[in-house]
């Protein structure tokens, strides 16, 4: 739940604040040892990754191996657990990947995906969050195989055009590459408070920090922005988003936080209590020459 509103169940609650700086050198350091087998390796999160082992650089035949290999380097050189999916595509390996948390290891070999499918409900659909499966559910689909069998133009009807992708994916066919060089569409940075911040001057210091680290991280990667947006999510879990698109791109802190600091006047943070703050740039291009 929420840190705000498990405080005010229990105020006595003893709270291990985020480091997020520890965070992201721990995740430098599994992507490092994910890359030690393969260079085809697509990070999704801070924490998530995909890999194609069909070749890698242990020369090791069995992806099980593989999986438990990563698992047990992870453990040695960070004492972290990590779990593991292996299957024939990313939509299995997916949901492989999260069936035995924590520290699992779940395997679906090609044989098996039919009987694994039989076993899932419509909501493993990539694609698929609580309001498409409402929608599914209303016009009798529970089960991820019944969108097999469902009338194309009822399923048409309730989820779009994504009809055709959840028909493909029921037979357990994802034929999409890893793809580790996947390009940024954007660039966020933001931090849930485990006390609600009341004061404007810390609100708007919190928001310049978040401002600067999104800068830092275009100036990495090389990467210019034409928009920035904040969020602010309020005491009673209400958020509200502001943005500004320049006619140009950039990736300088003064500028970033400038227009953060700005977007944040549009909103109640000072007069409401404030629980969640972020900062995000989009419209990314290249630096020239980068």
């Amino acid at each position: 739940m929420p840190m705000a509103h498990a405080l005010r169940l229990c105020p006595q609650l003893m709270i291990v604040r985020p480091d997020f700086s520890k965070y992201k050198a721990a995740s430098q350091k599994v992507m490092q040892i994910l890359r030690s087998c393969t260079p085809l390796v697509e990070p999704l999160s801070l924490d998530e990754a995909y890999l194609d082992v069909t070749e890698n650089l242990w020369g090791e035949p069995l992806a099980t191996n593989i999986a438990k290999r990563i698992k047990k380097s992870i453990f040695e050189e960070l004492a972290l657990t990590a779990s593991a999916g292996v299957a024939p595509n990313k939509f299995l390996a997916k949901i492989a990947s999260g069936w035995k948390k924590p520290d699992g290891l779940t395997v679906i070999s090609p044989a098996r995906v039919e009987k694994f499918l039989q076993q899932l409900p419509v909501e493993a659909l990539w694609g698929v969050g609580p309001v498409t499966a409402k929608k599914l559910r209303a016009i009798g689909v529970t089960r991820l195989v019944d969108v097999r069998e469902i009338d194309a133009n009822l399923l048409e009807k309730a989820v779009g055009g994504l009809a055709e992708w959840l028909v493909q994916l029921s037979y357990g066919d994802d034929p999409r590459e890893v793809k580790p060089d996947r390009p940024s569409k954007s660039i966020s940075s933001e931090t849930t408070y485990a006390a609600d911040l009341t004061d404007y001057a810390e609100i708007r210091k919190e928001l310049e920090s978040l401002a600067r680290e999104v800068a830092e991280l275009l100036v990495k990667k090389h990467l210019l922005a034409r928009s920035v947006n904040i969020k602010v999510r309020y005491d009673d879990f209400t958020t509200v988003t502001r943005s500004h698109t320049a006619a140009g791109a950039t990736n300088a802190a003064r500028s970033i936080i400038t227009r953060a600091r700005v977007l944040l006047e549009r909103t109640d943070a000072g007069r409401r209590p404030v629980r969640l703050l972020g900062v995000g740039a989009h419209g990314l291009s290249h630096e020239p020459g980068a």
